[in-house]
This record gives C-alpha cells, sequence and structure tokens, in this order.
C-alpha cells in the first residue's frame, strides 16, 4: 500500500502565491453536449448521380419520356426507390401474362389465376401484357385501364409500373409482389 503524498509547508506556500486567490467555483462540471452530424443520405446521391448520367449519355430513348400513358402505382409504405428500380427493370421477371385479345371478364379470370400462381411460387416479380389498345378505336385501352383498376385492389400487389421499351413500353406493366408469409 501507497503513502498518501503530503505537501510540505513551504512547497504549498510557493503553490499559493504562484497560483494567486482564488474563488471557488459554484458548479464545476459542465454538461457535455453531444453532437451529432447530419445523416449523409448514399442511396439519394447514389440516384441523384446515375439520374445524371443517365441524362447525359448518348443513348436518348424517346419512348422513356413521360407521355401520361404510363401507369404506376405503389402501396402506402413502399419506398420510392423501390418503384424506380421497378420502373429501370432490375428486377428479375418470373412469369408473364399476355391478355391481348382477351374480354374483359376472361382478363380479369386470367389475372387472378396468373397472381394466385405467381404467389403460390414465390415469384417476386411478373410482366402483364394488357396492350395499347389500338384495336378499342375511340374507347381507348380497356384492358390496360381495367388492369390499373383490379391490380391496386389487390393486397399482394406491392407496386407495379409500365415495362421498359424492350418489354412492351406502356403496353405491359412490371408488378411487385409481396412474398407469402
Amino acid at each position: 500500500m501507497t503513502k498518501p503524498f503530503i505537501l510540505d509547508p513551504q512547497d504549498r506556500a510557493l503553490f499559493r502565491q504562484a497560483v494567486g486567490p482564488v474563488e471557488p467555483l459554484r458548479c464545476d462540471r459542465i454538461e457535455p453536449t453531444r453532437f451529432h452530424p447530419a445523416p449523409i443520405p448514399r442511396f439519394t446521391e447514389a440516384d441523384e448521380r446515375q439520374a445524371l448520367a443517365d441524362t447525359l449519355s448518348n443513348c436518348f430513348e424517346p419512348a422513356e419520356l413521360d407521355t401520361g400513358e404510363e401507369l404506376y402505382y405503389r402501396q402506402e409504405g413502399v419506398r420510392q426507390t423501390v418503384l424506380r428500380k421497378l420502373r429501370r427493370g432490375q428486377f428479375q421477371v418470373g412469369a408473364a401474362l399476355d391478355l391481348h385479345g382477351m374480354t374483359v371478364t376472361t382478363a380479369r379470370e386470367s389475372l387472378g389465376e396468373f397472381l394466385r400462381r405467381a404467389r403460390r411460387d414465390s415469384l417476386g416479380c411478373v410482366r402483364i401484357v394488357h396492350g395499347k389498345g389500338n384495336g378499342s378505336r375511340q374507347r381507348g385501352p380497356v384492358l390496360k385501364q381495367k388492369v390499373n383498376h383490379w391490380l391496386r385492389q389487390r393486397d399482394e400487389v406491392l407496386a407495379f409500373c409500365s415495362a421498359r421499351p424492350v418489354d412492351g413500353g406502356t403496353g405491359a406493366i412490371y408488378v411487385l409482389l409481396r412474398r407469402q408469409a
């Protein structure tokens, strides 16, 4: 065990003379303030860099312009970045359904059965070809609007959007499905 250190009286007097008069502090503690730096939005920055690179590239595709004919939907809670990836075709399409030439009743039954099979097979993304409605004359794209309405009512549909031009453009959609629990 060590002995406590005791100053001799001369050292104590020398210390008091060097320090001078002192006043005791009322509060000798200062609460530290925590500094939290702002979060860095790395994914947002990466998306913005990719969007800038896409706009500056030489590959201009007029079919990719938003013409108002595109369909898109995402359930509440699904991030915008997920929809963006879906629009870019970054999800693997597990199956496709072609509704061309079907009546509304047949198309609805086929769509329901197709979605049930896709969920049963644990498919995350599917493609549905509804057509552009060119044969509908003045009525416009009947099946396209019906599919848009039907898919919004289904709980297993997390998001959908018009396909890329190579997969049918505004005549087809990618559908992101909720995995079966």
